[in-house]
């Protein structure tokens, strides 16, 4: 609680300009980088003068680059999964912290109507009803697309006409992929809510049911290598403010 008071003075008492303050080094995977990082970390700039540099990576290469890339990260966000098996390898300072649940969907041609999809036996027949299903190539080390080739592996999805590879869905069915019947699963970086209603993406039919539990919940974190503690713990404190829930919203992350 004191190192998260101690945060909370440093923010409120930081103005632009006015200190020499070392830059934030943020890594983070897709699946949180596309879903409102860049936007937060444009406030927090703004509010504190902090300029916060974003490393991305892909899943499989985020253990190894926390641990020894130079220059070293100071905070990171991680999968619950990987998170963990850092914090065992003594790779984090202090403690881990739920950050957001980011959902997997299923979206469709802008102009295709909407199904329902509310259970997995509604979810099935309209899989099996498209003409081809896009995901992202579970051999990437997508945790995103590993997820979803283990789902329509399962009897449930037999039938389907699941293909692997070639980059987002969502944005394949957008730029003209597919014919009118293509539909594509991947991670919601926008607006949606749990009952499916329309939003202002014409392209998104919806979150997939709940006990699928195709989502991936994010954690943060300082990194064990930081030589910037003060400021990482500036950085931590700002995006967890309720004030920005609604931005991380926009951007698809749920925030806990």
């Amino acid at each position: 609680m004191r190192g998260w008071f101690q945060a909370l003075i440093f923010v409120g008492a930081l103005l632009p300009g006015s200190h020499a303050l070392a830059d934030v080094r943020v890594i983070s995977p897709g699946v949180i980088s596309n879903s409102g990082l860049p936007e937060i970390a444009v406030a927090f700039t703004k509010a504190t003068g902090i300029k916060v540099i974003s490393v991305g990576s892909g899943m499989a290469k985020m253990l190894p680059g926390i641990k020894t890339a130079t220059p070293a990260a100071d905070v990171f966000m991680l999968p619950m999964e990987l998170a963990g098996q850092l914090a065992l390898d003594g790779g984090v300072k202090g403690s881990l912290i739920p950050l957001a649940r980011v959902e997997i969907g299923l979206f469709k041609k802008p102009t295709a109507p909407y199904s329902d999809i509310s259970t997995i036996e509604k979810l099935a027949t309209v899989l099996r009803g498209a003409s081809v299903i896009f995901f992202e190539d579970p051999k990437s080390g997508s945790m995103e697309a590993t997820m979803i080739g283990a789902m329509l592996a399962r009897p449930e999805f037999a039938g389907v006409k699941g293909i692997p590879g070639g980059g987002n869905a969502e944005a394949r069915l957008k730029s003209g992929e597919g014919d009118s019947n293509a539909m594509g699963l991947g991670l919601l970086h926008g607006v949606h809510n749990p009952d499916n209603k329309p939003t202002d993406n014409p392209a998104l039919m919806g979150q997939l049911p709940a006990e699928l539990q195709m989502h991936i919940d994010m954690v943060t974190g300082i990194s064990a290598r930081t030589n910037n503690e003060k400021e990482a713990l500036a950085f931590i404190e700002f995006i967890l403010r309720p004030e920005q829930r609604a931005l991380w919203q926009s951007k698809g992350a749920d925030r806990y």
